[in-house]
């Protein structure tokens, strides 16, 4: 295992033999982590001239000093040389990647004149990616380690950013230490912890880490408190020029000797020392940088991360609205003042940041699905429109020119358009743009269009890297001549709008828990906002029962969910078929809790209902998209199912707030949900799959489903699901009624799909596969991931492997690849998936 330390003095002259000494006695304390090679880095002799090295890079100071090999260090140097400010960085390495030798030891650097160099423990996962990208932009790498890839990506973010700046990264740097290793960070993958050392920022270091160990060792001349505050002993303010030395290392061993003052770094915080100051802060990868003022750290403990509107409040922003809107303009004018506060810009006439950035920094803290075009006087005739989820056309229309070959980058570029008469338009809905131009581009998700005195750019932007990774690259393609196929353009990349739909299950997951799912720290769930119904649950709780009404996907919905609900809230739940309940006038008390679902909140059995609930007194709650939203409108029935069932686990999560001995498995369900969006884009890449298996199967005339506990609900929706788009019979049945007739219709031609994930019914669903392999069914099983072999062990089943998620989670996951499975079924049957046959979205009449 590896082995970091670092030691910066300031005002504490030292010379460079101690230096040299205190670094290698801090690896020597390291040695029982293990180790085959080691290195430091030191600076060079003491000098503030700007140097230009080879690359023609200037330098404001020397490039400090590398060394590989603990012998070589004491014939080249002057070690009695001082220094009053020096930091300095060195390793201990166990090869992990590449053979121990000289070139594979850290420091590794950025290249020629050591522009940046790091020590780094741990091991970055994607380094292959990240090589091949740096590769492309002309960087060499010398090592076989995964850590090149971290200083090199350093320079390259350095160099990126200030050429946007104008600046030519001398003397004078306009783009922070900290934002160059957290740009970086943005990057990374895999735990790790790294020091960061760069001649443009003499006498600073950045360290950072995320599941690596990492701590910070204070010591001041004459001062042996042990209270010290990080935030108001050692900031700039602080510690009023102070002798002070700090020491960085990944054991506590090599700090001891040195001082017991110690700071343990958290998870995605980053340690700042410059001139004798040291700031930490709390950064989120999902977020940007400067959201909070990344939150300093107060005796080791964290800010915790707050909802936008909450953050922007503390930062003296006043709201008029209720909309979730207007966090948008306010957190724009919030990047904007501070990218503006750091580059020394006053914001006025010439604006440094360019929009299309401030707009970019917004993106990454927003979630869910949206379309976004900003304004703003501060860059007058410009534009700048993005968006995520939600759909968004751009309309282009020249004077006297009827061409529909246009192309973006070449033709609506500063240099292509050449001050002809324009006209641009941009519309969620090609009607609104039909009447003016027929020539449309359809903007793709995290695409940002930039308009700006008649040119045009449409970068790529990738929130989940730094802004600037692959200079976001230029849009090339033609616009499409519009002939009023809205569909169509509703379809964006897929051929089908169901298709479409099945896929955008991730985005729909990420809007439903948006402000209700509330995370603290590391990422973690904390609570569950139910904003509608917080001054009910009281209520809720003292009630004798809770009756779930609904109809067709939605009763499924809240099928899926009923154990959990009774699990959390102790109270009795029953399920309800509208029409059923109508038909029977069933018995509704006043003590009851009636939640009614459904995807439109226009099913016609499902609102006469809610009048009949509400003519007995109970109370009534609704679980239903936005009313007159363009998504109740606008989605047909796949993400409604999986929406539904999260929603429904919140409000079970928000019964069950007040019960201790819930506790632990209420915060598990919570991390998952917060989890889920990723597993659903992982199950996702089972289409082909589902495709092969589709194929198998669309000659079929019947389908049997098999489902128990939880996913009882999953049989009965994929077999809904068939029937509906597909037009094969198909049917859900519960698997402990296997014997009580099902069983008889069993032979080598019926195709059956058993759902066996891990949960409490997992012996029992395997005894029914072994009941059916007996039978000679044909049989397809649904397992957790690395299961195959249990479930099936002579391989005579044809598997279908799911990530695992808490058990009331699990039918979210589960019924994605059965939607797919109807998807290829219905068009490899020849079937209009989007209008299926004798079927409305809404079932607004009743039977």
């Amino acid at each position: 295992m590896c082995g970091i330390f670092a030691y910066l003095n300031y005002n504490a002259t030292r010379e460079r033999r101690h230096i040299v000494e205190l670094l290698f006695n801090g690896l020597r304390r390291l040695e029982h982590r293990g180790y085959d090679s080691a290195g430091i880095s030191i600076d060079a002799d003491p000098c503030r001239a700007p140097v230009t090295v080879s690359s023609g890079a200037v330098l404001p100071s020397p490039p400090p000093l590398v060394f590989r090999q603990e012998g070589k260090i004491e014939n080249l140097l002057d070690l009695e040389l001082s220094f009053t400010s020096h930091a300095g960085i060195a390793h201990t390495r166990w090869a992990t990647h590449g053979e121990p030798s000289p070139i594979n030891s850290h420091p590794q650097t950025s290249g020629e004149g050591n522009e940046f160099l790091v020590v780094h423990n741990g091991i970055i996962t994607n380094y292959m990616e990240l090589k091949e990208t740096l590769l492309k932009y002309g960087f060499h790498f010398e090592s076989d380690t995964d850590t090149e890839v971290s200083p090199k990506l350093a320079k390259f973010v350095h160099d990126i950013l200030n050429e946007d700046l104008g600046s030519d990264g001398g003397d004078k740097q306009v783009v922070p230490f900290t934002q160059i290793v957290m740009d970086v960070m943005r990057q990374l993958e895999g735990a790790y912890a790294l020091i960061c050392k760069s001649p443009y920022y003499p006498n600073e270091l950045v360290a950072c880490k995320r599941g690596s160990p990492l701590l910070l060792g204070v010591k001041e001349t004459g001062d042996m408190r042990t209270d010290i505050n990080v935030e108001s002993d050692l900031s700039a303010e602080g510690h009023h020029g102070k002798p002070t030395e700090y020491y960085l290392a990944s054991d506590a061993n090599a700090i001891m000797e040195h001082t017991r003052r110690v700071l343990v770094i958290e998870d995605n915080e980053v340690v700042h020392m410059n001139d004798g100051a040291v700031h930490i802060f709390k950064f989120d990868s999902d977020k940007s940088r400067r959201l909070l003022r990344p939150a300093s750290v107060q005796r080791g403990l964290s800010t915790l991360e707050m909802e936008l509107k909450e953050t922007l409040l503390k930062y003296g922003f006043h709201f008029e609205s209720d909309t979730d809107t207007e966090v948008i303009p306010k957190l724009a004018k919030f990047v904007h003042d501070i990218l503006n506060e750091d580059l020394g810009s006053n914001g006025g006439d010439k604006q440094v940041v360019p929009f299309t950035q401030i707009v970019m920094e917004v993106m990454r803290q927003l979630e869910g699905a949206y379309a976004l075009i900003c304004k703003s006087p501060y860059y007058p005739n410009e534009l700048v429109a993005c968006k995520r989820g939600s759909p968004l056309l751009l309309g282009v229309k020249e004077t006297g020119d009827m061409r529909t070959d246009i192309n973006v980058d070449s033709d609506l570029s500063a240099e292509g358009h050449h001050g002809k008469p324009k006209e641009y338009y941009l519309a969620r809905d090609a009607n609104a743009i039909v009447e003016h131009t027929r020539r449309v581009l359809v903007i793709e998700d995290n695409e940002v269009v930039h308009m700006n005195d008649g040119a045009v750019h449409i970068f790529k932007f990738d929130s989940d890297k730094s802004r600037r990774l692959l200079r976001p690259a230029s849009v090339q393609r033609e616009l499409s001549t519009l002939e009023l196929e809205v569909e169509q353009i509703r379809k964006g990349n897929f051929e089908h709008l169901l298709q479409k739909e099945i896929h955008e299950q991730p985005d729909s997951q990420t809007m439903t828990m948006r402000g209700r799912l509330i995370r603290g720290g590391e990422q973690k769930a904390k609570g569950i906002l139910l904003g509608g119904l917080k001054d009910h649950l009281k209520t809720i709780r003292r009630s004798r029962r809770i009756l779930f009404i609904g109809c067709g996907t939605s009763y499924n919905a809240a099928l899926a969910a009923i154990p959990v609900v009774e699990e959390l809230s102790g109270i009795p739940v029953t399920m309800e078929i509208a029409s059923d309940l109508l038909d029977r006038q069933g018995p509704i008390y006043r003590e009851d809790t009636a939640i009614f679902v459904s995807q439109s909140g226009e099913t016609d059995d499902t609102l006469q209902a809610l009048e009949y609930a509400k003519s007995n007194g109970a109370l009534c709650v609704g679980i239903t998209n936005t009313v007159g939203s363009a998504i109740a409108r606008g989605t047909h029935f796949t993400n409604a199912y999986t929406s539904q069932i999260a929603v429904i686990v919140m409000l079970a999560l928000a019964l069950g707030d007040d019960s201790l001995s819930t506790q632990q498995r209420r915060t598990a369900i919570m991390d998952d949900l917060y989890n889920l969006p990723s597993k659903v884009r992982d199950v996702l890449k089972l289409d082909k799959d589902m495709k092969e298996l589709a194929a198998l199967l669309m000659d079929e005339q019947s389908l049997l489903v098999f489902g128990r506990g939880y996913n009882y609900a999953t049989a009965l929706e994929c077999a809904l699901k068939v029937k509906e788009v597909s037009l094969m019979h198909a049917e859900g049945i519960v698997a402990g009624e296997m014997k009580h007739g099902p069983l008889a219709l069993v032979d080598e031609t019926l195709p059956i799909i058993v759902i066996a994930t891990r949960d409490a019914s997992l012996n029992k669903q395997q005894s029914v596969i072994q009941q059916l392999k007996t039978r000679k069914g044909r049989l397809n099983v649904m397992c957790t991931e690395g299961d195959a072999e249990f479930m099936c062990p002579d391989r005579t089943c044809r598997i279908i492997e799911v990530p695992k998620v808490q058990d009331c989670l699990q039918p979210i996951i589960n019924i994605v690849p059965l939607q797919l499975l109807a998807y290829h079924l219905t068009v490899f049957r020849g079937f209009n998936v989007d209008q299926p046959r004798n079927l409305a979205k809404s079932v607004t009449t009743q039977w």
